[in-house]
């Protein structure tokens, strides 16, 4: 059974439905699977003054924080993080700078990842913000599993190759559906985790 962990970052809750997503396609393919959040660094002042993200913190305070042990636990990881500024959200960054003693001790070798995104605008470094995120993965020596277009129904959730990305609006709901890419994607890096284990 592959043991699959899905960390994310999510400031208003839409990368936390992602993770949701991963989470339900991860058990829906006999993995075992824990969803954890990174821990939180904007200060208080500026979660109170936005009443979204004040909101998805209170409801989701249950959710576990990541911890160095659940990268060593699992044998995948799929990171669910919002882009900043066309670059991870610091929040996730500070989380993975914070890996160096799995990496030292080569414990981040051959984990197989991959990752999604979400931004305010098509364009807004969806794809640069995963590919960051990749960036850091290969120094770790893991296995990046992307979708690239493994199936067409990427196609329909705007294509991305490098991981699901999908658009928030105004309103604060996602424009694309992107529901079942990020099913395809969990479903795709179980199967190559599967192949990894010699399964």
């Amino acid at each position: 059974m592959v043991k699959l962990a899905v960390i994310y970052y999510s400031s208003t809750g839409t990368n936390y439905q992602l993770a949701k997503w991963a989470e339900e396609a991860g058990k829906e393919a006999g993995a075992e699977v824990k969803v954890v959040k990174v821990p939180e660094l904007a200060p208080e002042a500026a979660i109170a003054s936005n009443p979204g993200w004040k909101a998805h913190i209170d409801a989701t305070k249950e959710v576990p924080e990541a911890t160095s042990e659940d990268i060593e636990w699992a044998d995948a990881i799929i990171f669910s993080v919002p882009t900043r500024f066309g670059n991870v959200a610091s929040q996730m960054k500070q989380f993975l700078d914070m890996q160096g003693g799995l990496w030292a001790t080569g414990k981040t070798v051959n984990k197989v990842v991959s990752a999604m995104t979400s931004a305010q605008n098509p364009h807004g470094g969806q794809e640069a913000t995963i590919l960051a995120l990749y960036t850091s993965m290969m120094h770790w020596g893991a296995i990046i599993v992307p979708p690239g277009y493994t199936d067409t129904l990427l196609m329909a959730a705007g294509g991305n190759p490098y991981g699901t990305s999908v658009t928030q609006g105004q309103d604060g709901k996602m424009i694309e559906d992107v529901q079942a890419a990020v099913k395809h994607q969990a479903k795709r890096t179980i199967e190559i985790a599967q192949k990894v284990a010699g399964n």
